[in-house]
């Protein structure tokens, strides 16, 4: 399948699949979509407590490295799962801009280690930060009762609808501890739907810059 490397509304890049018309980030703002809904309405939440956080869709690792670069600055613990069917090759993230958009080019080891690292594997980075990588498809996830948080940043609607069911949400919910969030940067109705369906209980939020909402969900 092509993949293409654009650049976003913000400056930073993202990987382009045009086959599927799909992209890993937002067009508008890789960098500024991450932070609006994972950060500021995922992690924020948990305010500095120790976090055992989930993403669904490693990708190129974008979210995993802004998290890390939260927790060098609040001092946060934070386990890290990153869960990918389809790995984004070493080679390939390191053409990405991410670590310069930062302004973070002293901890580009950090991003490169974060994919080099080994499956299954819990890696302890610099900081309280452990990430943990597994190379699986989202069907396959069976845990109960695991994480605070999950970042679910799965392709579109529009391109993998299997990926927004209630079956997969049925797992976020059970993987979830008590009082558990999700949260993700889409807002169908049917999505919102299905979350409902799987158990939790939705907000909708002002979207990322494109996006005019997002979904939150608890347990």
């Amino acid at each position: 399948m092509k993949r293409e490397i654009i650049i976003t509304g913000d400056g930073s890049v993202t990987i382009h699949l045009p086959d599927m018309k799909e992209s890993y980030h937002s067009k508008f703002g890789a960098i500024r979509e991450a932070y609006h809904v994972f950060i500021q309405n995922g992690l924020a939440l948990t305010k500095g407590q120790p976090v055992a956080v989930l993403e669904i869709g490693f990708g190129t690792g974008l979210n995993a490295f802004i998290t890390y670069l939260e927790a060098l600055k609040s001092g946060q613990q934070i386990h890290y799962t990153g869960v990918e069917a389809y790995p984004v090759a070493v080679e390939e993230a390191m053409q990405l801009n991410y670590v310069t958009e930062l302004n973070a080019i002293n901890h580009m080891a950090v991003y490169e280690q974060m994919h080099r690292a080994g499956w299954e594997q819990p890696v302890v980075l610099p900081g309280n930060f452990t990430l943990v990588k597994q190379h699986k498809f989202f069907q396959d996830i069976t845990d109960v009762g695991l994480y605070d948080l999950i970042y679910f940043d799965a392709f579109g609607y529009h391109a993998q609808p299997e990926l927004w069911s209630e079956e997969i949400f049925a797992k976020m919910y059970k993987a979830l501890k008590p009082n558990g969030i999700l949260v993700t940067y889409a807002c169908r109705t049917v999505i919102k739907n299905a979350m409902k369906a799987a158990g939790f209980s939705t907000e909708k939020l002002p979207g990322p810059p494109g996006k005019r909402e997002m979904l939150r969900g608890y347990k």
